[in-house]
Parts: C-alpha cells; sequence; structure tokens
C-alpha cells in the first residue's frame, strides 16, 4: 500500500502522507514514494505543491526512522541519506512548497517542514527536535537551516531541550507564517495557493532560487568544515549514540554517560 497520496488539479500539487499507522515516519519507502511524485508533479505543470497530512492528524510526522539509522561509526545523516536527499530536492524546486501543518512535528519532520517555503499550521500544530533525546549529531546544514529561520537562541533552546514548541511560540520564533483553526486550515491554504498560480511562474521560481542562495551563503573555511566533520564524529562513534539507538528500539529512557 502506498504510504503517500499524490494529487494534482488546478495547478496545484498535493502529497499526503498516509502512513498513520507508523505516524507518517519518514521511512525510505515514505521519501522515495515523495521523491517519485514529486518528480510526476512536476511533469504536470504544477506551480505550487503542499505537504500535509489527512485532516484530523494528530501527528504531522514522526521524522527520521530511527530504525534505518546506521550503526554506531558512521554518520547518521550523510550527504546521500534519503532525508537528506528529499530535504534538498524541496528546497531546489523552482516553484513555492507550502507545509500544510495539523498535529506534531517530530524530528527530520521539523527539518521538512522548513525546507518548505511558507508553514501554516493551526493550534494543534507543534515542533519538537529530538537528536538529543536519542544522542543523535545533527547535520550542519540543517543546524544552518534551523539558525537561518528562527535565530541562533531559539534553535539552541530548541535543540538542547528537546521539548515542544507550541503553535504558538513557533510563530514567535519565525517557524510558522499562519496560525488559522483546523477547520480552516485546508481551505485558507488552498487559497493562498491559488493565489501563488496566478503570478508569474518564472519570477517566483527565480526568486526562490535567489533567497536560497542568500540564505545559504556563509563562507566556511576548510579548517572550521573539517572541525564542525570531528565534532560530529565524536558523538556518533561515541557509547551514548549507541545508548540511544538501543534504548529508543527498546522503549526506554535512555542512560546518557557522556562517553
Amino acid at each position: 500500500m502506498a504510504v503517500i497520496n499524490t494529487q494534482l488539479k488546478d495547478n496545484i500539487g498535493t502529497i499526503t502522507f498516509n502512513d498513520p499507522e507508523h505516524r507518517n515516519i519518514l521511512s525510505s519507502t515514505m521519501i522515495d514514494e515523495m521523491l517519485q511524485s514529486i518528480g510526476a508533479l512536476q511533469k504536470g505543470k504544477m506551480r505550487v505543491l503542499v505537504i500535509r497530512a489527512p485532516a484530523g492528524s494528530k501527528v504531522w510526522s514522526a521524522g527520521h526512522d530511527v530504525h534505518e539509522l546506521p550503526l554506531p561509526g558512521r554518520d547518521p545523516l550523510s550527504y546521500h541519506d534519503p532525508l537528506v536527499t528529499v530535504l534538498r530536492s524541496i528546497q531546489s524546486l523552482p516553484i513555492p512548497v507550502i507545509a500544510m501543518i495539523e498535529g506534531s512535528v517530530w524530528g527530520g519532520a521539523c527539518d521538512l517542514a522548513l525546507s518548505c517555503d511558507i508553514l501554516i499550521g493551526c493550534p494543534t500544530t507543534s515542533f519538537c527536535m529530538t537528536p538529543a533525546k536519542i544522542g543523535v549529531p545533527y547535520n550542519v546544514s540543517g543546524i544552518l537551516h534551523f539558525m537561518n529561520i528562527m535565530g541562533v537562541n531559539f534553535a539552541k533552546e530548541m535543540f538542547f531541550t528537546a521539548e515542544p514548541l507550541s503553535a504558538e511560540q513557533a510563530n514567535r520564533a519565525g517557524l510558522l507564517n499562519h496560525i488559522v483553526e483546523a477547520a480552516e486550515l485546508e481551505a485558507f491554504t488552498y487559497s493562498m495557493a491559488q493565489q501563488i498560480t496566478r503570478n508569474s511562474p518564472l519570477s517566483i521560481g527565480v526568486i526562490k532560487e535567489q533567497i536560497r542562495l542568500l540564505a545559504s551563503a556563509h563562507p566556511l573555511s576548510p579548517l572550521t568544515f573539517e572541525r564542525v566533520q570531528g565534532l560530529r564524529r565524536t558523538v556518533y562513534d561515541s557509547k551514548d549514540y549507541a545508548e540511544g539507538i538501543k534504548a529508543f528500539l527498546e522503549k526506554r529512557a535512555p542512560v546518557f554517560t557522556g562517553e
């Protein structure tokens, strides 16, 4: 059974998560289907893409499938990781991508949502960045992404505490463009999408790419890059990384020692 549903109507593409049994987790299967759907929708001349969960969802997506994280000693979010691949695909799409968010967003799904251009939520929307709960280092581009959108101190709090941000907190931090009532979420989102389709797709595509390039225009020396990679290796080579994954799979609280 497909774990996403795809629709194209009036130049608006929609990808709807369809794996409630696993809380719409970003498994390699779901990501493969997303990438295939994005390619098919582009051929269908879509001008806006909406990514959503079914109406009434309590969880938009539970994030990266921890069962698919590599064993200790390997980078958990390397350049070719499926999650990182789909994030790049969404960021580089030459059309606006709207995240229509009802329910909670966890871990890597936060990065997926923030990779979209416009985020529209409702009172049940929340975001929780969880790598510190399972001892996982996050990738450099992902951390920079959060810093660019919500600022350094908000990003630190989100990563350090691994506690959820409510819809109101997310709005104040700059994650959400709008908060609307759940009953109005779909109408509001598709009204905005329709407005966008009436504007110049070439102009929008060029502006989106300019913003993406300018937002990522942070010079990084080779020495600094090696230092960052070395810091990340310290985590995914550690006992804490092994303990975090083991505890998650055993459904218990991890016992971290800092080793």
